[in-house]
Order: C-alpha cells, then sequence, then structure tokens
C-alpha cells in the first residue's frame, strides 16, 4: 500500500517555534538530518505518516493540529481578492492557500480587517442617506469603481435623453420600417456600411451576445438570444453608428471622470438608443396612454419583450410630454441589483438589501405572473409596485436558466391612470415596506433581515420580541 504523505512544512515550523526548538534539536528527536528537517519545513519534503507518529510520541503533539485544514481560510481569502478593489492582485489562487497555511493568523487577520471595512463602508453609506433624506449635506466619500460612478449618474437622474429620442425617431421615420424592423436594419447596415447580419449557434459563439468583425464586415448575433433580444443588439449596433454625434453629445453631459466609465455609460445610452430606436417615442407615448401602460398589450404591439416594453416606460419623462412617472428595478433570486432607473421619489438604499416585503422577491416563487400590491412607506408614502421575472438567454440542457425580476412602481395616486390599478381592492390594507431594514424603524416586522442603524438593539433577558433585531 503507498505510505500517505502529508505537506505540513508551516505547521511543523509553528510547533518547533512553539516549543523553543532549533532545527538541529528537533532533527535528533526525530532521527532526521536537520537538513530535512529544513526541507519539510519548506514544503519540500513530505511529512510521511512515521514522522506523524514521532512527533505524536516526542513533543505529544496532537495530529490534528499537523493535519488541520487551511482551507476555509483560504476560502475566505478567495472571496476578498475577488472584491473588484483587489481584483489582480494575485495572480494564482495556490499563492493564497500558501498565505493560510503559512500565515494564519495573519491571514484570519486579514479577513477580519476587511469585514470591518466592509461593514463600515455598508453603515456610512447608509447613513449618508439617511442624512441626505433629511436635507442635511454629507461629505462620506468612497472609492469608486468606473462601473459604480455610472449607475449613481445614470440613478440619480431622469431616465430620459433627449437628444437620442429625437434622434431615433428621425431615424426611424426614414427607415420606413413599417412593421418590420428588423429586415429594415438589416437592410440599411449593409446598404450603408456593407455590414452583413448573421446568427450563430452556441458551441461557435458560446460567451458573447453580439460581435462584430470589423474584418470580414459581418456582426454575428447568438442563437441563444430571442428574436426580441436579437432585435435589440441589431438596434445597439445601428445607434452606434448612425446616432454617433448624439451619444458623443449625451455623453459629454455626463461628465465622468476617466474612460473607463466613458466605455460604459457609452454602451448604456447605445442600449437607451436602440429602445428609443424600437419604439419612437411619439408613437409608443400615445400608446401607452391608450392602453393605460398595460405592459403586455404594448410588448404585442410593438414586438418587444416585457422587459424592453417596462424599460422603454420609464424613459418617457419628456418636459411637456410625460407619461406616469415609474421608477424600475431588477434582481436576481439572490437580491444583487442589475438596474435602478426612472422616478426618484421611491426610496431606497445604497446598501443592506431591499425591503423583503416587496414583491419582487415573490416573483421568483411565481415566474412569468405578474403580481400588484399596494405599498405604503413609514411616512405614508403609498405607490404600487408591478413585479414580473425575466428569462434569461435561452439555456442548453444541462444549464441553469438566468431568471431575474423586474419591478416597476409608481405613486398610488396614479392607479387610476393604470391598468394595473383595477387589481386593487378598496378593503385591501397596503403592505407596510420600507427603504432596508437598515434605514426602517417598523416594530414587530416579521420580516426584518437586520438591525436598523439608527436604534440600539433592544436586548432583554426577560422579552423576547418577534424579531430577532428587536429594538428600543
Amino acid at each position: 500500500m503507498a505510505e500517505t504523505k502529508i505537506f505540513a512544512g508551516p505547521r511543523v515550523r509553528r510547533v518547533r517555534n512553539g516549543l523553543g526548538l532549533t532545527q538541529t534539536a528537533m532533527a535528533e528527536a526525530l532521527s532526521i538530518s536537520p537538513s530535512y528537517l529544513n526541507l519539510i519545513e519548506r514544503n519540500q519534503r513530505p511529512l510521511t505518516v512515521q514522522l506523524l507518529l514521532k512527533l505524536a510520541s516526542v513533543y505529544k503533539v496532537d495530529l490534528d493540529d499537523l493535519q488541520g485544514e487551511s482551507g476555509g481560510t483560504a476560502s475566505q481569502l478567495r472571496e476578498i481578492f475577488a472584491d473588484p478593489l483587489l481584483a489582480g492582485e494575485i495572480p494564482s489562487p495556490q499563492e493564497l492557500v500558501e498565505v493560510a497555511e503559512a500565515a494564519p493568523n495573519a491571514a484570519m487577520g486579514v479577513v477580519k480587517l476587511y469585514r470591518a471595512y466592509s461593514e463600515q463602508a455598508k453603515r456610512l453609506s447608509d447613513l449618508s442617506d439617511l442624512l441626505a433624506r433629511e436635507g442635511h449635506q454629507t461629505t462620506l466619500s468612497a472609492t469608486r469603481l468606473p462601473i459604480d460612478e455610472v449607475r449613481q449618474i445614470f440613478e440619480s437622474r431622469p431616465a430620459h435623453f433627449a437628444l437620442l429620442d429625437g434622434a431615433a425617431e428621425s431615424f426611424h421615420a426614414a427607415l420606413g420600417a413599417s412593421d418590420d424592423l428588423t429586415s429594415a436594419l438589416k437592410s440599411w447596415l449593409q446598404k450603408n456600411h456593407g455590414i452583413i447580419v448573421r446568427s450563430l449557434p452556441v458551441h461557435v459563439m458560446p460567451n458573447l451576445r453580439r460581435r462584430y468583425d470589423r474584418h470580414s464586415m459581418r456582426l454575428f448575433l447568438s442563437e441563444r438570444l430571442s428574436m426580441h433580444d436579437q432585435l435589440r443588439e441589431l438596434a445597439m449596433e445601428v445607434s452606434l453608428l448612425a446616432l454617433t454625434d448624439e451619444i458623443s453629445q449625451e455623453l459629454e453631459a455626463l461628465a465622468l471622470s476617466n474612460e473607463e466609465a466613458k466605455r460604459i455609460a457609452r454602451f448604456e445610452l447605445a442600449r437607451y438608443a436602440a429602445h428609443a430606436l424600437m419604439m419612437p417615442y411619439a408613437a409608443y407615448l400615445a400608446a401607452a396612454q391608450r392602453a393605460r401602460y398595460d405592459i403586455d398589450v404594448l410588448r404585442a404591439r410593438f414586438n418587444v419583450s416585457f422587459e424592453q416594453a417596462a424599460n422603454r416606460l420609464v424613459s418617457l419623462a419628456k418636459p411637456g410630454s410625460s407619461a406616469v412617472p415609474f421608477f424600475m428595478m431588477e434582481t436576481d433570486s439572490a437580491g444583487n441589483r442589475f438596474r435602478k432607473a426612472g422616478a426618484q421619489g421611491f426610496p431606497q438604499a445604497k446598501f443592506g438589501g431591499l425591503c423583503p416585503r416587496l414583491n419582487i422577491h415573490a416573483a421568483f416563487a411565481q415566474p412569468g405572473q405578474i403580481l400588484v400590491e399596494s405599498t405604503e412607506m413609514p411616512d405614508g408614502a403609498s405607490y404600487i409596485t408591478i413585479s414580473r421575472t425575466l428569462e434569461g438567454p435561452q439555456a442548453g440542457f444541462g444549464e441553469r436558466v438566468r431568471r431575474t425580476a423586474l419591478m416597476i412602481v409608481t405613486e398610488t395616486a396614479h392607479a387610476k391612470d393604470i391598468v394595473y390599478g383595477e387589481a386593487l381592492s378598496a378593503s385591501t390594507s397596503a403592505v407596510a415596506i420600507g427603504p432596508s431594514c437598515r434605514l426602517c424603524e417598523r416594530q414587530g416586522c416579521l420580516s426584518r433581515a437586520e438591525a436598523p442603524l439608527t436604534r440600539p438593539l433592544g436586548l432583554d433577558e426577560m422579552v423576547t420580541g418577534l424579531s430577532v433585531f428587536d429594538f428600543q
């Protein structure tokens, strides 16, 4: 039978240093040479079963100490160094394993320090939000990644870009697309730029939605995408070519700080332009008002997806010609937020998660169904929330479907103007929600997931509340 070999050099070194022994003294007691012990401590030789037994016999060492797992610490280090602020600092995961093996106490110190940093960053951000809502100016700031800068700018302004809407509407009219926008866009690309559009199977383009090959002058679209998403990718490519000046002007107006942020924002502006091209402003606004903002009716009328129709609703904010103001948010089942846009009245915290009582979470239990609820904030503000799941690109056999949920929100005062207001019964009370658990002070909430930032916990040996985060 093959002899079991264990590489545990740093642990042997810790045992030796803890006993105050030199390598020579320990080697002599173990009946091996000092040079061999040196190789063992540097993980260049294995610690055999015989040596393990010798160590246990001579120094009364617990074998579990020598065979202990460092995988937990290494896993935590991998999570830390996956943070975008540290990405690229460690070239190989093996290096993190070596750190956890060689200096476990220092590694745990890094883990604790990062946890403290993350917690303080969240608390400061939430506190900043709280003070800002109360009218206090704050100077709290944090290092921002380009994507965070872009998101903050897009989410803090109306989701309407007048130059792009005007240009897209004019281009659509000149295109004469009639009811077949896809064919019209393909013809325009070939006629004006010599670009041929082709769909590629998954095995040829497994990881991309769209790719433009400058050499062969071909635009490739993935067969994973639905026909609606393929149309959007096609419209984005056309927008980047036909609306270059307008996109550049809108990009310049955003006043971004670096080129990476500008690249990301340019993509988002092209996406907006694609929606404006697929659903021209005046026609879409008129149709939305006639249909009382019924997203399913609009998606059929303009041959787009539910997500695209909802996105476009949020952008109908042209001064003097606007629609019912909507706020939109898209999340996954873990609560990660991908997109926020639209009306600024709906309160939400930057960190700490969404309110667990929002129906966007319940949508995952009823895929494809539209859930409508009346909700009320602690300050009395009331909203209608409309949520539905979205399916991602087509998954192959054995792949897990990417499913997210979209929620659009408007004030309850607009209930009579939208078809979803009919789902609300006068006898049904509004669901009590909050911006996030960290900033919510509702007592006895069964859904509370975190203690509020603004109150001390009300721990009492004589009283147990409904929530483990009951506060004073």
